[in-house]
């Protein structure tokens, strides 16, 4: 059994997420739950193995092995029924970086690139850094599910000449797990109008009960012609800081035009740190991910549980995948800057604001619970004593 309760201090470790609320004059007491990256400490066998290389004491340059890739493709069939080829795999220092290749790998200036709307805000920076122009998809949100407009879709397609389509799988940030028929009415949409398929699969581990994940694939044999799957090690065990990322591309001429772009802007392959963790995840990190994920689950029970008791009037859309939970707080009547001021100033909680994920994104707030239950319940109280604030005026 692992111990995912350790309170682990982070402070002064340089950490993105808690050692950056002094310089943009946060309080210091302020609890992060923006960022994902997890409170726990990684599966005890990536220490042992990077201690292990680390008193090798040669640190040359290193190429991606045989037994590294032969990991990678063991989790993806273990886990995911997905049958991945050695040769498929191109490593990237991280799956932003791996979009920003396939925008430049595959479309030109101008171009127009389709995305889901509210979505990762990366997807935005990846299309319009490069000059290429954003067409938004927004999901339609009903009773707290979201749902795909196809004809929308369809028609922004048709009417914009749109050359790629930028999935999120699972759906990051308001949790959503694909189905596969789902799936198959966005593939075949983009297998008509000929528009390749970059999904973002780097979620893919992190599945509630009912529900499965679908490798882009695994869909329909045919949309290996026209589409790259992005993966990576780092949110599942913690190791974005060791930037490792595995993009599967099963069409040659894809594949091709992928390195060429990699080898063009410089970009090189994981450090010997990062490979040695991703292959020691892959092959040693079934059953802590299994332990992980049942307790991610139970920490989102104790949210949805503790917002019905305390914060009814603010809806939790429960995640189907993720450990990032996606609230509706419009029942507050906030503006999306006077609801941001008061979850930083008044629950003392930096979380991620739901209006930098785009259209339909105002007025809701993303929540990290990867951390001990005792500090995910410290945030929560925090937040129902500001919100009684609110109600009491």
């Amino acid at each position: 059994m692992y111990n995912f309760d350790e309170v682990v201090e982070r402070k002064g470790t340089d950490s993105v997420k808690w050692d950056q609320t002094k310089a943009k004059g946060y309080p210091e007491d302020i609890i992060p739950m923006w960022v994902a990256d997890m409170d726990f400490k990684t599966l005890p066998d990536i220490n042992e193995a990077i201690k292990e290389r680390a008193e090798h004491g040669i640190f040359g340059y290193t190429f991606v092995g045989t037994t590294y890739l032969e990991a990678v493709c063991g989790w993806m069939k273990n886990r995911h029924h997905f049958n991945v080829e050695k040769d498929w795999i191109v490593t990237t220092p991280g799956v932003v970086t791996a979009l920003k290749i396939a925008v430049l790998a595959y479309t030109q200036k101008e171009d127009a690139i389709i995305i889901n709307k509210p979505v990762y805000y990366p997807f935005d920076f990846s299309i319009k850094n490069n000059d290429r122009k954003i067409i938004e998809n927004p999901m339609i949100y009903e009773n707290g599910q979201y749902t795909v407009d196809y004809e929308d879709f369809e028609k922004k397609i048709i009417d914009h000449n749109v050359k790629m389509f930028i999935l999120c799988n699972p759906y990051n940030p308001i949790g959503k797990v694909w189905t596969k028929e789902e799936l198959k009415k966005i593939g075949d949409i983009c297998k008509k109008h000929h528009v390749l398929v970059v999904a973002d699969e780097i979620h893919q581990d992190f599945i509630y009960k009912g529900y499965e994940h679908i490798p882009f694939y695994n869909v329909d044999e045919s949309y290996k012609d026209f589409s790259i799957i992005c993966t990576a090690p780092s949110k599942t065990f913690n190791l974005a800081g060791l930037q490792t990322s595995n993009i599967i591309i099963a069409n040659a001429q894809l594949r091709e035009k992928f390195i060429a772009t990699k080898e063009n802007t410089g970009v090189t392959n994981p450090n010997i740190f990062g490979l040695i963790a991703c292959e020691t995840a892959y092959r040693k990190g079934a059953q802590w991910v299994d332990e992980l994920v049942a307790y991610l689950e139970a920490n989102i029970d104790f949210m949805v549980d503790y917002f019905e008791k305390h914060m009814p009037m603010c809806k939790v859309i429960r995640p189907q995948g993720l450990y990032l939970v996606w609230v509706d707080f419009t029942a507050l009547g906030l503006d999306h800057e006077t609801l941001e001021k008061f979850m930083l100033e008044t629950a003392k909680l930096w979380l991620d604001e739901g209006y930098i994920f785009g259209t339909g994104g105002a007025g809701f707030e993303r929540f990290n619970v990867a951390c001990p239950r005792s500090v995910l319940e410290a945030a929560l109280k925090q937040l129902s004593t500001a919100i009684e604030t609110i109600s009491a005026k």
